[in-house]
């Protein structure tokens, strides 16, 4: 069996990204290890979820090992950097949040971590961050840094979505007025293009647990959010295949032979 490291930037990116492939990967008898960089600390917390001097960064901790446990990985590690908040905010001068660590430094943290677990597969995310999310992009180049530190013993996979898929998706839910749907016409730089990836994997035999990883993050999403409140046969359509692309590998026509892990 082969070992899997999800590498994040927040609690609950794991949930919509990856929870599919931890969940599959865990039933098939492979470790699922789940790493994230930041504690998510300019989350906006739902009203009433925190207790009388909660911290939102403590709470999302507990959310986020619950999270692991309905999707049937170990129990979270941190590398204990900073949410650097959305792109051009303020917050992205902060010297402890991860958009200014140095590369190099957290690529030995992350190393460190997949050399004691025996890491097979590590995904990360594409080079912009899936949608330009500072962390997002910090992830992908200090994952791939830390691959350089392990060798080409671990195989390296992208987590993204599918671009025209996605701005389809979102223009039919525009169309039937469901609230909170995305503007499609914002989403040209989302994600990858189709012919840029690698693996189309089926995770509807475990959408349910993908979901109740996502309710798992109460502080961030509520039951009447879009993405908990749309029927599970929409939720299945719109989360029940995760997409993966190699790092600099493009035009792949869909056709790369071999599994992500095997069986997978």
């Amino acid at each position: 069996m082969s070992t899997l490291v999800c590498f994040h930037a927040h609690p609950d990116d794991e949930a919509i990204s990856t929870g599919g492939l931890m969940a599959k990967a865990a039933a098939q008898g492979h470790r699922v290890v789940l790493v994230t960089a930041t504690g998510g600390e300019l989350g906006e917390p739902k009203p009433g979820v925190l207790k009388e001097g909660e911290a939102l960064e403590d709470r999302r901790a507990i959310e986020l090992a619950e999270s692991c446990k309905v999707l049937g990985a170990e129990a979270p590690r941190l590398l204990g950097y900073r949410d650097s908040g959305m792109m051009d905010e303020p917050s992205n001068d902060d010297p402890t949040c991860f958009w200014q660590a140095d590369v190099a430094e957290a690529a030995q943290k992350l190393a460190a971590i997949l050399v004691e677990v025996d890491a097979s597969v590590m995904t990360i995310y594409d080079p912009h961050g899936l949608y330009g999310h500072p962390d997002h992009i910090q992830v992908h180049r200090v994952g791939l840094a830390a691959a350089e530190l392990v060798g080409p013993s671990l195989k390296v996979y992208e987590s993204t979505v599918n671009r025209e898929r996605a701005i389809e998706g979102m223009t039919q839910m525009a169309e039937e007025g469901q609230e909170g749907t995305p503007d499609p016409e914002e989403m040209q730089d989302f994600g990858v293009s189709e012919k840029d990836l690698a693996f189309s994997m089926d995770v509807t035999g475990y959408i349910g647990a993908k979901r109740e990883s996502l309710r798992c993050h109460a502080s961030q999403v509520s039951p009447d959010d879009m993405f908990l409140s749309v029927p599970d046969e929409v939720f299945g359509q719109m989360f029940g295949t995760e997409w993966f692309a190699i790092p600099g590998l493009f035009d792949t026509g869909g056709a790369v032979p071999t599994d992500m892990l095997p069986g997978l």
